[in-house]
């Protein structure tokens, strides 16, 4: 199978995010489970064949333990194994800090068959946890290599350990909607109370500051993203919701979000036209 043909099919998407500038600020490193991301994400193109080998590797690791599991059952199985196989390889934060929303993906399966085995579902049921989870290291590959080929064009920006604060309020809008993504991805990863701090956070840090400008814009639309960041997307955390539903919850809040920058952006202009 080609990875990189396997990804085409997210090019728009992931390219999307890329020229955004998809970095780890400062929030992503404190709250990282898995220890220090390391140079070599600045060097992707340098990798790309080590990180080849490692998604071979761990498609035929989890592809061995699923098999264990249908030939053995529960008790043959260490489960942890599988969140290590996972961190044990450094393409974990090459797609960690070039497509996050893949990598929330690749958690949510990883539990899935975890999950499943704990709970001696079907074999067919875990196995097809397996295969998703395959399949989408292969996408996340073919999103590395396509980061990998902007970076060598200087198109992405190195990642840095720094936060720098937006400053303009579409510039927010568009911070505030990558911090959602990796909300999705701590969920995912099981670091509930991580997620739920970094909804707070943002919430905090971010649209708080643009609050008052897009009031003046559209009061209705403020109101109905603060009751998403105060209610509904922390009280689906809480709950426990599915990583689908959280996602579902984040996705309409981007949408809004997005409304959020175009009148914002539209302000901005008129400002400079009566000037």
């Amino acid at each position: 199978m080609s990875s990189y043909t396997a990804s085409k099919s997210l090019y728009k998407s992931v390219f999307g995010a890329i020229a955004l500038g998809l970095s780890v600020t400062s929030l992503s490193f404190n709250v990282q489970a898995n220890g220090q991301i390391t140079d070599q994400v600045n060097h992707l193109k340098d990798h790309l064949s080590e990180y080849s080998e490692e998604v071979s590797w761990l498609e035929e690791k989890y592809d061995g333990l699923v098999t264990r599991y249908e030939a053995k059952g529960t008790e043959a199985v260490d489960t942890q194994e599988l969140i290590n196989y996972w961190e044990e390889v450094n393409f974990h934060s090459a797609i960690e800090t070039q497509y996050i929303p893949l990598y929330a993906t690749i958690w949510q399966h990883i539990y899935g068959i975890k999950t499943g085995i704990e709970n001696g579902d079907d074999a067919k049921k875990v196995r097809q946890h397996q295969r998703e989870l395959t399949q989408t290291f292969w996408q996340a590959l073919g999103a590395v290599k396509l980061a990998a080929h902007y970076q060598d064009k200087g198109v992405i920006d190195k990642i840095k350990t720094t936060d720098k604060a937006p400053t303009s309020a579409p510039e927010i809008i568009t911070d505030i909607e990558k911090r959602l993504d990796k909300v999705v991805a701590k969920y995912a990863e099981q670091l509930t109370e991580v997620a739920t701090t970094m909804v707070h956070d943002t919430y905090m840090e971010r649209f708080e500051g643009i609050e008052g400008a897009l009031i003046e814009q559209d009061a209705s639309l403020v109101e109905a993203l603060e009751k998403d960041f105060n209610v509904t997307l922390p009280q689906a955390i809480e709950n426990g919701k599915s990583v689908d539903e959280v996602r579902s919850i984040v996705d309409t809040m981007k949408k809004k979000l997005d409304n959020a920058q175009s009148l914002l952006e539209k302000a901005e202009q008129n400002r400079k036209d009566v000037f």
